[in-house]
């Protein structure tokens, strides 16, 4: 990847992709097209149906049309079969550099994401307390943010943009029912964001229904770039971003 710095880089964002057994070549088109347009892609989880590795492949052929820099993160569908590393080793072979335990630097811009996790928003975040299943819920929540906080401590670069399935923010997941707000994100990962001023966007998926714009408690601006979400905005499935 090319790690010198340009004016701005436009970055494609997509997330849930839902790839399944029957996805053969459903996105190859998709990839074409975006790399006539951005400089980079960062895809932001659930990029598959229930995790198998069939899916991934069908996925990872129809990635290799990409002729740009990939980068992406997992999401929870990513995890349904119990092997999240096989599926990030596909999709690392097709050339999508996995974030989660690793920063990457393209064209001068910073990247640094992770899965994420879900506990809530605001005065309505789940706190450790009582059972102990409650503490071990919320002990992924912060060990998710924890990661982000030191992915993104690791980049020096004047501008850094955070990859994510689940959401920092309450704000973009609005339009989904309130009853599952803490099911789709955690403020902890709005806290890790606003803790360093070269963050200039944050990228998410999950919530199919929510809204597509918002920004951290810092004014970071935030885009829910599930697909479903991106069509209804911009008329296409990915967002497309100047960073």
């Amino acid at each position: 990847m090319n790690d010198q710095p340009i004016e701005t880089i436009k970055l494609a964002a997509i997330g849930d992709l839902h790839v399944s057994e029957t996805s053969e070549k459903r996105y190859r088109d998709l990839f074409v097209e975006i790399s006539e347009v951005a400089d980079v892609v960062a895809l932001c989880g659930d990029l598959t149906n229930f995790g198998k590795t069939s899916e991934a492949e069908i996925l990872a052929e129809d990635l290799r049309a990409c002729t740009i820099p990939m980068v992406g993160v997992l999401g929870n569908h990513d995890y349904e079969c119990g092997q999240p590393d096989k599926v990030k080793e596909i999709l690392h072979q097709a050339g999508v550099t996995v974030l989660d335990e690793q920063a990457a630097v393209v064209e001068g811009v910073g990247f640094a994401g992770v899965k994420g996790f879900i506990g809530g928003f605001g005065r309505g975040e789940l706190g450790a307390f009582g059972e102990e299943a409650i503490k071990v819920f919320v002990d992924e929540s912060i060990n998710e943010a924890r990661k982000l906080e030191n992915a993104l401590r690791s980049l020096k670069t004047e501008r850094t943009v955070a990859v994510l399935h689940y959401s920092p923010i309450a704000e973009t997941v609005e339009g989904e029912p309130k009853e599952i707000f803490p099911f789709l994100g955690s403020s902890r990962l709005a806290d890790a964001v606003d803790r360093f001023e070269n963050v200039k966007a944050v990228v998410h998926g999950h919530a199919h229904r929510g809204a597509f714009q918002g920004q951290t408690p810092r004014g970071v601006p935030v885009y829910n770039c599930a697909q479903f979400v991106v069509q209804e905005e911009k008329g296409r499935p990915y967002a497309l971003i100047e960073v």
